[in-house]
């Protein structure tokens, strides 16, 4: 099966930072924008960022901004979620996802929608505690 392989995740306190990691190792995500999303126990899955596949777009879920950075190297296949300064509302299982509709290597107002992207992976927990 053809997925997304998430890693990063773990125990941290408040304020603490964490570095998720996104890699395909079947297909290449170069010609993909790709998108971080959340999901919290007896929530819905929430779009956290998103980045185009040039680079020139990325976009976060409003909580988020100023706090996370998403990032990518297209020759490592890999794509990253870089938080800092974590609060307890940000425990989750976080998963990485390509997007599957036109324009594929954009962000576009379909972004928060999970509808927009495929291959999941089983994502990475993150859990901020003290």
């Amino acid at each position: 099966q053809v997925q997304l392989v998430e890693s990063g995740g773990g125990l941290v306190q408040p304020g603490g930072s964490l570095r998720l990691s996104c890699a395909a190792s079947v297909f290449t995500l170069d010609n993909y924008a790709i998108g971080w999303f959340r999901q919290a126990p007896g929530k819905e899955r929430e779009g956290v960022a998103c980045i185009s596949n040039t680079f020139d777009s990325t976009y976060y879920l409003d909580s988020m901004k100023g706090r996370a950075t998403i990032s990518r190297d297209n020759a490592r296949n890999t794509v990253w979620l870089q938080m800092n300064n974590l609060k307890p509302e940000d425990t989750a299982v976080y998963y990485c996802a390509k997007r599957n509709r036109y324009p594929l290597g954009r962000c576009s107002v379909s972004r928060w929608s999970t509808n927009a992207y495929d291959y999941w992976g089983q994502g990475t927990q993150v859990t901020v505690s003290s």
